[in-house]
């Protein structure tokens, strides 16, 4: 054996040495790339919730305002009825009452879809909070991603255990976001 094909197989073995060490590293960066793909999903369906629960609240606030109308226009039609002396009190009193019943309606539908909407509303907060938590997992996984692919670049380690913080603060910040219901 030469000493030129001794000193190749020396820099094979020890090129070799080095790419077994980097295993972990790309392995963790194959992990963090699908944990950043599934945070990723969490969030865009998070955001997608809450834009459509906005939605239905703001139907359920279209509704609510639509009862309200309807219940100033009896009210008025009540007052109106009042003020004008009627020939027959019978009658009068017949369709006051009437009045007074859709008006009780009114206030109680109303109670009934302003609750509603507070509730809509609510579900959007929440859908936001964890949306929030999840688009800040994905921005952590994905600079852990980066700093610990620059490992591969240097050779060296600190940059994967650096790495590793900001991911671990990724996962930490989904975890959270899964559990806040």
């Amino acid at each position: 054996m030469e000493a030129d094909e001794a000193q190749e197989l020396q820099e094979n073995a020890e090129h070799g040495a080095n790419e077994s060490g980097l295993r972990p590293v790309a392995f963790t960066m194959a992990v963090l790339a699908v944990l950043v793909a599934v945070t990723t999903v969490l969030g865009h369906r998070t955001h997608t919730e809450a834009v459509l629960n906005q939605n239905k609240a703001t139907d359920q606030w279209n509704e609510y305002q639509a009862k309200r109308i309807r219940s100033y226009n009896t009210q008025l039609t009540s007052d109106l009825l009042t003020v004008i002396a009627p020939a027959n009190k019978d009658a009068a009193a017949k369709i006051a009452k009437s009045y007074a019943d859709h008006q009780a309606k009114w206030t109680d539908d109303l109670k009934d879809e302003q609750e509603k909407a507070a509730a809509l509303e609510r579900r959007v907060d929440q859908a936001e909070a964890r949306a929030d938590r999840y688009d800040l997992a994905e921005a952590l996984l994905e600079i852990g991603l980066v700093i610990t692919s620059v490992t591969l670049l240097t050779r060296q380690r600190m940059y994967w255990y650096f790495g590793m913080v900001f991911s671990a603060g990724g996962v930490v910040s989904a975890i959270v976001g899964l559990l806040l219901r």
